[in-house]
């Protein structure tokens, strides 16, 4: 029941956000909006205001903005053609195109800065958990958990800090200023080594440590209005580079396709984040948003990426693509877009039996 709820969650904010981001541009532009839908198929219920109709349909995998003159070759009325979109300029189209991507990364950085303000930031302590025996931080004389302070000049707030500053080392000595239970604070001098080790996409890599774990002991870090916008920008960018990275990887094959996921594993990933609570649900959608923002402008037909390149085409070439190159386009996008869901769907199926 949890996945399902989960899913509903997910899903219906995500494409009520994405689909938000075309209505206003719409509007804000002076295009007229015939529909405004969360799903696909038949309507479940449905509400008229003006000239937009807002409804709930059956299929809740999507949702769409219909406007006035969306297509080329639509018949418009001559009341109706300053409200039509195709008769915008290009640049407004492209503009309302793009607004629905955009808005996935606006949610993502609102709902980071909902947490970030409420529950503050989470840091993890420079606390040592484990030392190995054989590491430059035993032969140093840290000890599980001495509290790390200082090193050479820094001051050391959290573990990524002190990982950083380790990583850069270049494999010179550091001075550690470490608090240690019973004796107070004791100073150390550890040389860190090189080593190889793989980074999150299984490449290796070589960096410099010095052979210690973390305690795992967390703390919240207050932050004012300013400092909430702040984190939730650098958060949305660094999440959107490594989603990024992530399908340049995929494509040249350094990831497994079978780690591709579509709705059933989104519906088991929402189900467990809302078990765990409202703040792990929420940063679930954040990322998921940045996913689905990333994944509509690629330059795919029928996404809203396929209709940037068409408009890109237009504002180079001064003429629009024709609507057989379009629609021949877009019958490819419509394949591609069906094998990968296939795909994705056999995946999410094979984990559950492998699982």
């Amino acid at each position: 029941m949890s996945m399902v709820i989960g899913l509903v969650i997910v899903l219906g904010v995500l494409i009520f956000f994405h689909e938000l981001g075309h209505f206003l541009c719409a509007k804000a532009f002076g295009v007229g909006v015939e529909k405004f839908s969360l799903g696909f198929g038949p309507k479940l219920v449905s509400k008229t205001v003006g000239r937009t109709e807002y409804r709930l349909s059956a299929i809740p995998l999507g949702g769409y903005v219909k406007m006035v003159g969306e297509q080329p070759d639509e018949p418009i009325d001559p009341e109706d053609r300053p409200f039509s979109f195709t008769h915008k300029p290009v640049g407004k189209r492209m503009l309302i195109v793009a607004a629905g991507p955009v808005f996935n990364f606006v949610l993502a950085v609102l709902i980071f800065f909902l947490v970030f303000s409420i529950s503050g930031l989470q840091i993890m302590e420079p606390v040592v958990g484990e030392v190995r025996t054989d590491s430059p931080a035993h032969a140093g004389g840290l000890e599980q958990g001495d509290r790390i302070v200082r090193i050479g000049g820094q001051s050391i707030a959290n573990w990524s800090e002190m990982a950083e500053v380790i990583s850069q080392s270049r494999g010179r000595a550091l001075s550690f200023r470490v608090e240690r239970r019973g004796t107070g604070g004791v100073e150390l001098r550890i040389t860190p080594e090189k080593q190889k080790m793989k980074n999150i996409f299984g490449e290796e890599k070589t960096r410099y440590v010095i052979g210690i774990t973390a305690a795992g002991e967390t703390a919240a870090k207050r932050l004012g209005p300013i400092g909430a916008v702040k984190e939730s920008l650098i958060r949305t960018y660094l999440i959107t580079k490594l989603t990024i990275v992530s399908v340049v990887k995929l494509i040249q094959g350094a990831i497994s396709v079978k780690t591709l996921g579509g709705p059933i594993m989104i519906a088991q990933i929402a189900g467990e984040q809302a078990e765990q609570g409202p703040v792990n649900l929420l940063f679930f959608i954040a990322l998921v948003s940045i996913n689905l923002g990333i994944l509509n402008l690629l330059p795919i037909p029928v996404l809203d990426g396929g209709h940037l390149m068409f408009f890109t085409v237009e504002a180079v070439t001064g003429r629009p693509v024709s609507i057989k190159t379009r629609e021949m386009a877009q019958q490819v996008g419509i394949l591609i877009l069906m094998m990968l869901m296939i795909f994705v769907f056999y995946n999410d199926i094979m984990r559950i039996v492998s699982g």
